[in-house]
């Protein structure tokens, strides 16, 4: 039997969102550039593991960050432990830093550009992912949520009735 929709009452009938969207799991993916031996542990596993010698290059684009968002590791019920980051910056000195993603993201609130107006009334809002980027001496943690819109972003394009914009949420540099 499929699940019934979030957003309905549990008798087929669509109910309204509520605003501001929350979520109580998220999916999450690890990014290292211009780094030396990068590894994140987060949630029990090593998101990555780069030997202590590998170097993580630049990336290869400015839009890098594009396509983002096909986490890998999906599901993580908020919140496990401290994300562990530990890299060498391209200038060869060694970091570690632990990212309390839980505090970051506190609220519970998935961060997105969409004007509630725009948010199709029982829309299934699904977990948003959480993107961690290690880049030289600068970490940075995004979020990117697929948020349905009543309008399609891309006319004439029936699949494009969505927006996921990546969302900086915090940043630091060693």
């Amino acid at each position: 039997m499929p699940s019934p929709n979030p957003a309905s009452n549990g008798t087929g009938t669509i109910v309204p969102n509520e605003f501001p969207l929350r979520f109580d799991q998220h999916n999450f993916e690890a990014h290292c550039y211009n780094t030396i031996g990068c590894s994140v542990f987060y949630a029990g596993v090593y998101q990555i593991k780069k030997a202590p010698q590998e170097v993580s290059p630049a990336p290869k684009t400015a839009d890098y960050q594009r396509n983002w968002g096909g986490a890998l590791h999906i599901g993580i019920v908020n919140f496990p432990e401290p994300a562990t980051v530990k890299w060498q910056s391209s200038d060869g000195q060694a970091h570690q830093a632990d990212i309390d993603i839980g505090a970051i993201f506190k609220d519970q609130i998935i961060l997105h550009n969409v004007p509630e107006k725009d948010v199709p009334e029982g829309a299934k809002i699904v977990s948003p992912s959480i993107l961690l980027e290690v880049d030289d001496r600068t970490i940075r943690v995004y979020m990117k949520a697929h948020i349905p819109t009543r309008q399609l972003q891309s006319p004439g394009n029936r699949y494009s009735d969505f927006r996921d914009d990546l969302i900086l949420a915090w940043s630091d540099t060693y």
